[in-house]
């Protein structure tokens, strides 16, 4: 079993060495950060664990067709946050303010995202924006809980999708 786990393993490392080698060196930066200290004898067993990990991982979850691009994602980091904040502030409000009109309900956002990685992505990206949290999915879109219908909930679904798409390559938008 060791030694068919091991072929696996170089096979894939030929054939994706990219991805294999940016996820071995995620692991070992972690690891490092983790350790105390490093000694020559420490750094022997973190590249264990690190060949150990980035094996599990392609396991786990094989390298999809697309990948992020760091610069769009880097440009999208503070819009999260910032949107983030935003439904803090949203939810806290609504919760506090005794006459503020809330008009709950259900709104089905049909996404270009197919299910998979990136549609998961998406929901969970969605999920911080004011009042809106996903429920439940069908074969086209996502299914919302919203505190107020009356709000643009589409139009914000929209450009969340518009920005995230901005952060993938194509493969992983459309399939």
């Amino acid at each position: 079993m060791w030694t068919t786990s091991l072929r696996a393993f170089l096979l894939l490392m030929r054939l994706r060495w990219r991805i294999v080698l940016s996820r071995a060196l995620c692991f070992l930066t972690l690891w490092i950060i983790l350790m105390p200290s490093v000694k020559p004898a420490d750094l022997a067993c973190g590249l264990i664990a690190t060949i150990v990990a980035t094996h599990m991982s392609l396991r786990l979850l094989p390298p999809a067709a697309g990948q992020l691009r760091l610069g769009a994602l880097l440009i999208f980091a503070p819009h999260f946050l910032a949107q983030s904040l935003l439904a803090g502030i949203d939810v806290a409000r609504r919760a506090l303010h005794p006459r503020l009109p809330l008009r709950p309900g259900t709104v089905v956002y049909r996404t270009g995202f197919p299910p998979g990685m990136a549609r998961n992505v998406f929901a969970i990206i969605t999920s911080l924006l004011p009042g809106s949290l996903p429920v439940d999915e069908t074969g086209d879109g996502l299914v919302y809980h919203c505190l107020d219908v009356g709000q643009p909930i589409a139009e914000q679904m929209a450009d969340e999708e518009r920005r995230l798409t901005g952060a993938l390559t194509s493969g992983e938008r459309d399939g």
